[in-house]
C-alpha cells in the first residue's frame, strides 16, 4: 500500500507491518484514505483529531445553510381591510426573511357558495405582495380551502 506521512510527504509503497510500525513509532494512527485504488492508499494522522476537524467542517457547512421553511397566513373572504393589512405586512416579513408563504383563504358555512369573494381577496394579497415574489402555481381550492404558496424573489417595480 502507499502510504502518505503526517506533513503530506510519500514514504512510498510499504507492507502493512511496515506501515503499521512507522505509525506506531510516530504515535499516531493509519487511516486508509482511498481503498479503491491500486495499490490502495493510507494516511499516518491522528484519526480522533481529524473526525473533530471532519465534524467541525460539517457543522460550519451546516450553519452557513438556510432552510426554507412555508409560513402560512390564513385569511377568511369578509377579511376586513386593516385586518387584511397587518396579515400582508406579516406576509411580507416572511418573504424577505427568505421564506415560503402560503396564503389560504377558509370558507365556512354558507361562504362556499361564493368562492370568488375568497379568490378576489387572494389575487389582491398576491398583487401586493408582486414586487418582492411570484406565486408558484395559480390558486387552488382544496376542500374548504383556497390557497397559494408564493416564493420570495418577485419582479422589481420601477418607481418612477
Amino acid at each position: 500500500m502507499r502510504v502518505i506521512d503526517k506533513d503530506g510527504n510519500q514514504l512510498g509503497v510499504l507492507t502493512l507491518i511496515d506501515a503499521l510500525s512507522r505509525a506506531e513509532q510516530v504515535g499516531l494512527d493509519l487511516v486508509e484514505i482511498a481503498p479503491n485504488a491500486v495499490p490502495p492508499v493510507c494516511k499516518i494522522i491522528d484519526f480522533g483529531k481529524y473526525r473533530y476537524e471532519q465534524a467541525k467542517k460539517e457543522k460550519e457547512s451546516r450553519k452557513s445553510q438556510h432552510q426554507v421553511k412555508v409560513k402560512e397566513v390564513k385569511l377568511k373572504p369578509n377579511t376586513d381591510e386593516h385586518d387584511l393589512q397587518t396579515k400582508l405586512r406579516h406576509a411580507r416579513e416572511f418573504i424577505t426573511k427568505g421564506n415560503k408563504v402560503r396564503i389560504t383563504c377558509v370558507f365556512r358555512g354558507r361562504e362556499m357558495m361564493h368562492t370568488e369573494f375568497g379568490l378576489k381577496v387572494v389575487k389582491r394579497m398576491c398583487e401586493d405582495l408582486s414586487d418582492i415574489a411570484t406565486p408558484e402555481s395559480p390558486a387552488k381550492l382544496l376542500g374548504r380551502n383556497l390557497s397559494v404558496v408564493l416564493a420570495p424573489g418577485g419582479k422589481k417595480k420601477n418607481h418612477t
